[in-house]
């Protein structure tokens, strides 16, 4: 993974990731170490085999095609220590990219095939969050997803599993998955449970389906964040909503065209979106699955839509206070940004 020597800035800019996957972003060498440790050895494969597994290519058709991505990977991460281990480096990642904050979702019903109860993988990915912001200094919390294809009584586990851990690094619920296929309205009373317990939502939506999802989900889903919502613009009226609202959309460029949520990047709203005062926030959705990272977003950013250093700042500004974390530790974490911006010249209002 190459980023343009033009943006060598962006290694200098604190970044913020509020959209990565757990299951996304396993390394392959990590992957091969797990198989091998579990009794089901990858030595067949080649390290460039094993990488075309885990990765989407060029060819990629759709939402579904990417998803199918994971299947390879999930069976590997059904015990404990697998968990514990891929949050860790999920961490460990982002602060080698000069990460200062995280927050990595994945859906506990995925992770229970060998045993494992919903409460013990949210604690076990929990628990590697902690250790990588113990050692490394990136402040990482968790968000729980619940399945759109999963029956209500499953996602339900989740959310109340999810309540638990509230006050201990779990920040949110989500909904993802087959979007076109699962519309949000079928999982309303799971979400009518996660507001019971108060517990924040962001909701995938306004990705592989139309903006109709994006207001449903902040309707009637109590959703204040939205994962991608690149399709709002296909409603006049839903993308009032989220500007006036203030709704935060998580925005993941890159995956966003790999599975043709944008059919181009000469189609990509993200200008018109930032123009309009929208709440844009930059993410990396599944680093290993798109090959990508918070530069490699950025600089296609600024290359292909003119983004400049304050903009960049902006953004990323934006993502901290977007993030679902306690009032004084988001007062924090924005006196640091602005410290740092304010060091590289960089003015942000």
């Amino acid at each position: 993974m190459e980023t343009d020597k033009r943006f060598d800035w962006l290694s200098l800019l604190p970044m913020v990731d509020l959209h990565v996957h757990l299951d996304g972003s396993v390394q392959p060498q990590t992957l091969r170490e797990l198989a091998q440790e579990q009794g089901r050895p990858l030595s067949g494969e080649s390290d460039g085999r094993l990488l075309r597994l885990m990765q989407i290519d060029e060819g990629c058709s759709s939402l579904v095609e990417y998803l199918g991505k994971f299947d390879f990977v999930l069976p590997y991460l059904q015990t404990a220590r697998a968990l514990e281990r891929v949050a860790y480096e999920t961490v460990e990642q982002s602060a080698r990219l000069n990460g200062h904050y995280l927050e990595v979702r994945f859906a506990p019903m995925l992770h229970t095939r060998a045993g494992l109860k919903p409460d013990e993988v949210i604690g076990h990915v929990l628990a590697g969050l902690r250790r990588g912001e113990r050692e490394l200094g990136v402040a990482a919390r968790g968000i729980a997803i619940c399945m759109r294809h999963h029956p209500e009584a499953d996602n339900l586990q989740v959310v109340d599993a999810a309540a638990d851990y509230r006050k201990h690094g779990l920040v949110a619920v989500d909904l993802a998955g087959d979007e076109a296929h699962y519309p949000p309205h079928l999982h309303e009373e799971v979400f009518r449970q996660a507001g019971r317990y108060g517990l924040p939502v962001t909701i995938h939506a306004g990705e592989a389906a139309g903006a109709e999802n994006i207001a449903t989900a902040v309707n009637r889903l109590g959703a204040t964040r939205i994962g991608h919502g690149v399709r709002a613009r296909e409603n006049p009226d839903v993308l009032k909503l989220v500007r006036d609202q203030g709704i935060p959309l998580e925005l993941c460029p890159v995956s966003n065209i790999q599975t043709k949520a944008v059919s181009a990047w000469e189609d990509y709203p993200v200008r018109e979106y930032f123009d309009h005062g929208l709440l844009l926030t930059i993410n990396t959705d599944n680093p290993t699955v798109s090959g990508t990272s918070l530069h490699r977003e950025y600089s296609v950013l600024a290359e292909r839509f003119g983004f400049g250093k304050e903009e960049v700042a902006r953004l990323i500004m934006n993502g901290v206070q977007a993030a679902f974390l306690e009032k004084e530790a988001k007062q924090k974490l924005t006196g640091q940004f602005r410290t740092r911006f304010r060091e590289l010249g960089i003015h942000v209002s």
